[in-house]
């Protein structure tokens, strides 16, 4: 009998990546990791989580621990991932930390569940990876990227949104309803506010799959700097199915060839899908993990082995009774939810 396939599973502010810093940021980084944890000690695999000393995790039994100290991770990392089958890794794109927590386990010789180098540096550019789908054909709202400090040029259509061109979530989003709001102190890409539903479609990649995962519905709270509140599928099989059309053209655009990737949208009025458009794509594990993986009876990191060994794997069956996928961002207090489909 062969042993077990070994995983390791990597979450930057629960690993020793975060120091200090942003506690709404690693409550959901806890989330995602604590639902991965489960969802492959499902699949039996052999669970090694590296976790920072003192972060407190709610771990499936089975799982092993590699304990690290908070800011000196990527060490352990890369012994970590030379000795696993495979290495999975949940970091932001801010300031190069995914791509790079990505290249240390590739350089340790470790296989990493997960877009190619190439495809995360483009994804985690917000502006380069709209040229790159408009070039494509994928429908994408106008914009331009502003310097550091920079205003909205003068007849820029408004109201506009604002967001840091290299962060994730988040980060620097804002409703821009005159010029003089628009400066950021970090590089930034601008868009007209695109009226419609905000929903992100997940994809497992591998060289002979793209399989798409039902999409979600993104909930947002109110107001000029809209926080992500979490998500629940999308019910509207119409709508459920142009998502997921667009969804696979925009990876198939940035040659996604391998683990998870996310792609957030913008589904119009029309049932034709004429006015929908692609806002960015995660080059990562994403939040909506932790609904998606409650809707099935099977383990969906199971399915990200599978496809990126270069199978055509399908999705396990539904959970029987279903499961309750609505998820919340931890740490997120109460918040007015938009009234209206407007988002980004």
């Amino acid at each position: 009998m062969l042993p077990p396939m070994r995983l390791l599973l990597y979450e930057w502010c629960c690993s020793g990546g975060l120091h200090g810093g942003d506690v709404c940021l690693a409550a959901e980084g806890r989330m995602m990791l604590e639902a991965l944890a489960a969802d492959a000690a499902e699949a039996d695999l052999e669970v090694t989580v590296l976790q920072a000393t003192a972060a407190p995790l709610d771990l499936p039994s089975r799982a092993h621990r590699i304990e690290v100290e908070p800011g000196h991770d990527r060490g352990p990392l890369a012994a970590a991932a030379r000795a696993a089958d495979w290495t999975i890794i949940v970091a932001p794109e801010s300031d190069g930390i995914l791509l790079d927590r990505a290249r240390v386990v590739r350089q340790a010789g470790g296989r990493l569940l997960a877009p190619a180098d190439h495809v995360i540096e483009l994804a985690a550019d917000k502006q380069a990876t709209i040229d790159r789908l408009a070039g494509r054909g994928i429908p994408v709202p106008p914009g331009r990227s502003l310097a550091s400090g920079e205003l909205l040029p003068r007849g820029f259509r408004l109201p506009a949104v604002r967001k840091a061109r290299g962060g994730c979530g988040c980060e620097s989003l804002a409703i821009l309803r005159e010029p003089a709001a628009s400066a950021a102190d970090v590089p930034t890409r601008v868009e007209p506010l695109v009226v419609g539903t905000a929903v992100g479609v997940s994809l497992i990649c591998g060289p002979e799959a793209l399989l798409a995962l039902p999409p979600m519905l993104q909930r947002f709270a109110a107001g000029d700097a809209p926080r992500y509140l979490g998500g629940e599928p999308l019910a509207d099989p119409s709508a459920a199915a142009r998502a997921v059309s667009l969804a696979q053209r925009a990876a198939a655009a940035v040659a996604a060839d391998g683990g998870w990737l996310g792609v957030d949208l913008i589904l119009g009025s029309r049932a034709d899908g004429r006015d929908d458009r692609v806002l960015e794509i995660n080059p990562r594990l994403t939040s909506s993990f932790a609904g998606l993986t409650r809707l099935f009876a099977g383990s969906l990191v199971k399915v990200m082995i599978e496809a990126a060994e270069g199978g055509r794997p399908t999705l396990p069956a539904t959970a029987e009774p279903p499961a309750r996928s609505r998820f919340q961002i931890p740490s997120v207090s109460p918040a007015r939810e938009l009234s209206d489909a407007a988002c980004q």
